[in-house]
């Protein structure tokens, strides 16, 4: 039996996610009332699903597995256990035939591919956008409840050439805000991360003079201070003043501030599910084959559309996937694209993928093999 088979066969993961219980607590991750999700659970087609699923990778959708995982289980059984250990380990755990499936908010690169086709017998890793959403920047500063930024004046203080946060630059996009004389406390992911990848490929895109970087997975600019995950970069904005961070929507809640973007338009554009979802509708398909790889606009500049945004795609192997897990993950991915699954989105501060892309991610699961 390969390491692949085995991972599968036991569930024994140290410190591992209670992602299978359909519980009764109503919390944010719970998809709703208990009556709505009844209802979504008995929507769910099984199709003969069973068994556990293994799983890791992207944390900035960690919340939606959470509430999928949730109704999926309570209907058909299956246990899932998603690590949730950063795009960079989703896709490592993928090509070492650890998992059934993987989250990254990238893309897979050529030399990813390639690797992936000595798990996928006969076939190769695709990726299946699944999850949308803004990158959220997340401020704690003491008396300040509203800001504005632009990508200049945000790739200078991620790279330390705005240290302040009365600098006059920052003041000069927030008049009759009091911005404090307090040192910046920038955070940043310190695991390879599919957001710190989207986030620079925004600054690249539209503030490139000031970001003398190239785009990855990790961090490579100079200065700042650095969390493991989202929540980790969520969690040491919230206890600290004066702090910035970058990390999914669903994450600036409970004492941290959303950062809202001039970008150009008409007026500033805050990270709201709607205003992602306006700038995703812009992205291509540029995957070849059952690959469904995006291009995203980030220099957008339509009113309301907020351009710092992410997709997590669902990797998984168009041709063969191990006998043992995959109706259960065609069952799982089935539902996550369905009209349902998506729904779920909504309800938790991400966005939903636009109707054509999702038209073609359905179509895709169903030819899984």
């Amino acid at each position: 039996m390969n390491r692949r088979a085995l991972a599968f066969g036991a569930l024994a993961v140290s410190g591992a996610l209670a992602l299978t219980a359909c519980g009764s607590d109503d919390t944010s991750s719970g998809g709703g009332s208990s009556a709505s999700a009844t209802a979504a659970a008995g929507n769910i087609k099984c199709d003969g699903a069973k068994g556990q699923l293994l799983a890791d990778g992207s944390s900035a959708q960690k919340n939606a597995i959470d509430a999928w995982v949730k109704q999926f289980t309570q209907a058909c059984g299956v246990q899932i256990n998603y690590k949730g250990g950063g795009s960079g380990a989703g896709v490592t755990a993928f090509n070492n035939g650890q998992v059934a499936f993987a989250g990254s908010d990238s893309a897979l690169k050529p030399e990813e591919v390639t690797a992936s086709k000595k798990v996928c017998s006969g076939g190769q890793g695709i990726d299946l956008p699944m999850v949308g959403g803004p990158i959220a920047l997340g401020i704690n500063i003491s008396g300040v409840d509203k800001l504005t930024l632009d990508a200049p004046t945000i790739a200078k203080i991620f790279n330390a050439k705005i240290s302040n946060w009365n600098d006059p630059a920052i003041a000069k996009l927030n008049p009759g805000v009091k911005l404090p004389d307090l040192k910046i406390q920038a955070f940043h992911r310190s695991d390879d991360s599919g957001t710190t990848d989207n986030f620079t490929k925004y600054l690249i895109a539209t503030a490139k003079s000031d970001w003398p970087y190239e785009h990855g997975k990790t961090w490579v600019a100079k200065g700042g201070q650095s969390a493991a995950q989202s929540s980790g970069v969520a969690q040491q904005v919230k206890q600290t003043n004066g702090a910035i961070g970058y990390f999914e929507l669903s994450y600036a809640k409970d004492g941290i501030t959303p950062v809202s973007i001039n970008t150009g338009a008409s007026a500033p554009v805050e990270p709201t599910v709607e205003n992602a979802t306006k700038a995703i509708a812009d992205a291509k398909v540029i995957g070849t084959g059952s690959d469904l790889a995006l291009e995203l606009n980030y220099g957008t500049k339509a009113d309301g559309a907020y351009p710092m945004v992410l997709v997590t795609y669902e990797i998984v192997c168009d041709k063969g996937n191990k006998s043992d897990t995959l109706a259960a993950t065609k069952a799982f991915l089935r539902y996550t694209a369905s009209e349902d699954g998506q729904k779920v989105l909504a309800d938790n501060d991400y966005a939903p993928i636009p109707d054509d892309i999702i038209a073609k991610v359905r179509t895709t699961i169903e030819g899984l093999s």
